[in-house]
């Protein structure tokens, strides 16, 4: 892991960062290991829509950052996290503040693990639920990451392992066989 990407100084970095201060949005929990995260969005004038009730893009904004960081956190420098899709259900006004909780599981973390280790692409889904002050679900945000582990970390592939190919060799092959076959 990166030395600077520690759970207090993550959540402190995105407290203070201006999309989040200016739209009210507050980390209150970060856990030791990035697989838990609290986010509350405050009820602002300034963050109302014409009803006087919780703006939209605040409350999709509340789950922007969130995964892609905690799996950055669990992961480490070995790996390419990036936010690919985003989806949002409104089910009801969000007329309180608001609140999220981003849980990622051991589980989750074993199948991407997993699926990128000789570096192919792998999508994990994640589904959160932002509720109001009674606990009721105001909307449902799914999201969609790209995960892939950087390629001086990736394990062989097998086509790689059986003809004896290293990255770079696996690279040139592949070249090669392209080349000639625009000769043909």
């Amino acid at each position: 892991m990166y030395k600077y990407y520690k759970p207090n100084i993550v959540r402190r970095a995105l407290n203070l960062w201006p999309p989040f201060w200016g739209a009210g949005i507050n980390i209150t929990h970060i856990s030791d290991d990035f697989r838990a995260v609290d986010v509350n969005l405050k009820l602002r004038w300034w963050n109302k829509n014409a009803n006087r009730t919780q703006y939209g893009g605040s409350i999709f904004s509340l789950t922007d950052p969130i995964y892609a960081l905690m799996l950055i956190g669990i992961l480490g420098h070995e790996y390419y996290v990036w936010d690919k899709q985003a989806d949002i259900n409104f089910l009801k006004p969000g007329s309180s503040d608001l609140n999220a909780h981003f849980i990622i599981s051991d589980d989750c973390v074993r199948w991407i693990k997993q699926q990128t280790a000789d570096g192919d692409k792998c999508f994990p889904e994640f589904v959160v639920n932002v509720m109001n002050a009674d606990g009721d679900t105001v909307a449902t945000v799914k999201r969609v990451l790209y995960v892939r582990k950087k390629p001086q970390f990736r394990e062989e592939s097998s086509r790689e392992r059986e003809e004896g190919l290293g990255f770079e060799e696996h690279i040139s092959s592949e070249s090669k066989i392209a080349s000639e076959k625009v000769h043909q």
